[in-house]
């Protein structure tokens, strides 16, 4: 039986985290150089165009089809055959055509973050194909392994909103991305600058704010559940953006760019966590995400990694402390249908989590390195240099946002 409330709510969460794509196209296009800003923007929106596609068509079964030895969706739901208006089950009292649109944002959205990884370089075409092959190959399958009913799941694995599925997948994907394609002309001989930090601030802000979305919305019912999660969402997001504003003041100023960039590594830290814990240990995890992040772009500055605006430090970072930190805070005084943690003692949910980043890490990070070889092969993963001098938004696009 279909609940209306339930149904409002996740309706509403599903627009919220969809409008953070184009907020992440600006949280990534301010921080490049103004003759690659479209081009940046655009990663972002073209992904909400061809993995809604990729979703109707074969992603949705990948991840949520009948489990096929735990390690995929079958294809019984293949161009969303059989997914109606009927209740998603008897405890998800939503549509199961509206679990789809909900779940096809965070498909969305998770190649979209590794796109930092190579902006300002890109050749365009091969980013379409990787996108859809990531995707399919990555994706899909992390999904259905912790949410679909796959090996994850049955270990009883907790991931509440993406930080294994999401962050870590994306981050570490960007990491591998980054290992293959040339660096930025320039880059460590140049200051490379960004050009325009307050579209940044910007998409900072419709992040957190799509984030209840994200967050709350994956308690997938209007209730005390969701409630958590939305606070725990800002606790956490709040403590990282006061940590790192003063880690930058003690090495520096107090940047602005960086207070909202640890407002972020906030954000993704609490994900796994966000219904599973209270408000002060969500405090605890934005706090000590601020620092693993911050430090992980020092050593990846320090590595010489042309890793443009640093998608696995604060991504795969955060991601992977928030996944292990709800194997160490998570109660079932706050939800029952969680699970104690080490803290609360149930070690063995500790290393079930820390079983699942290494694998989610391993396997994301292979495939991906794969993937780019392949295509680097066949198209050329990035431009020419003299394409990347006159910006990817004349190059690749035939048009530029200022004159």
């Amino acid at each position: 039986m279909i609940d209306t409330g339930d149904t409002a709510w996740i309706i509403v969460a599903t627009a919220l985290v969809l409008v953070m794509t184009p907020a992440l196209g600006f949280f990534y296009g301010g921080m490049v150089r103004k003759k690659n800003i479209l081009s940046t923007l655009n990663l972002s929106f073209i992904t909400i165009g061809l993995i809604s596609i990729q979703w109707v068509l074969i992603g949705y079964s990948l991840s949520f089809g009948g489990s096929i030895a735990g390690l995929i969706g079958g294809l019984n739901f293949l161009g969303l055959n059989g997914v109606g208006l009927e209740a998603f089950s008897e405890g998800v009292k939503i549509p199961h055509l509206l679990f789809a649109g909900f779940q096809m944002t965070f498909a969305i959205i998770t190649p979209a973050l590794i796109t930092g990884a190579f902006v300002e370089r890109v050749r365009f075409k091969t980013f379409l194909a990787f996108t859809l092959l990531w995707a399919t190959l990555v994706y899909d399958p992390v999904a259905h392994w912790v949410w679909g009913g796959g090996i994850f799941q049955k270990m009883g694995a907790l991931d509440f909103a993406g930080g294994t599925v999401v962050h870590i997948t994306a981050g570490y994907s960007a990491l591998a991305f980054a290992n293959v394609i040339r660096k930025r002309r320039g880059f460590g001989q140049i200051t490379i600058e960004p050009h325009n930090v307050a579209f940044t601030v910007l998409g900072a802000g419709l992040l957190w704010m799509g984030w209840f979305g994200f967050n709350g919305g994956s308690a997938l019912a209007a209730n005390g559940t969701a409630a958590l999660a939305l606070f725990n969402t800002n606790t956490a997001a709040a403590a990282a953006t006061v940590v790192w504003m003063f880690l930058a003041w003690r090495d520096g100023k107090p940047s602005v760019l960086g207070i909202v960039t640890g407002a972020v590594v906030g954000l993704v830290a609490i994900t796994p966590a966000a219904g599973f814990v209270t408000p002060l240990s969500a405090m605890l995890i934005g706090a000590v995400a601020a620092p693993i992040s911050y430090y992980a772009i020092a050593f990846r500055n320090k590595r010489g990694l042309d890793e443009s605006l640093d998608v696995w430090a604060c991504h795969g970072m955060a991601g992977t402390w928030g996944a292990l930190a709800t194997g160490l805070f998570a109660t079932t005084a706050v939800n029952a249908a969680g699970a104690n943690g080490l803290f609360y003692g149930n070690p063995n949910q500790f290393v079930i989590q820390l079983i699942t980043v290494v694998v989610t890490i391993v396997y994301a990070v292979v495939i991906t390195f794969i993937l780019a070889k392949i295509l680097d092969s066949i198209w050329g993963l990035s431009v020419s240099e003299n394409e990347e001098e006159v910006g990817l938004d004349i190059s690749e696009h035939g048009e530029r946002a200022y004159t």
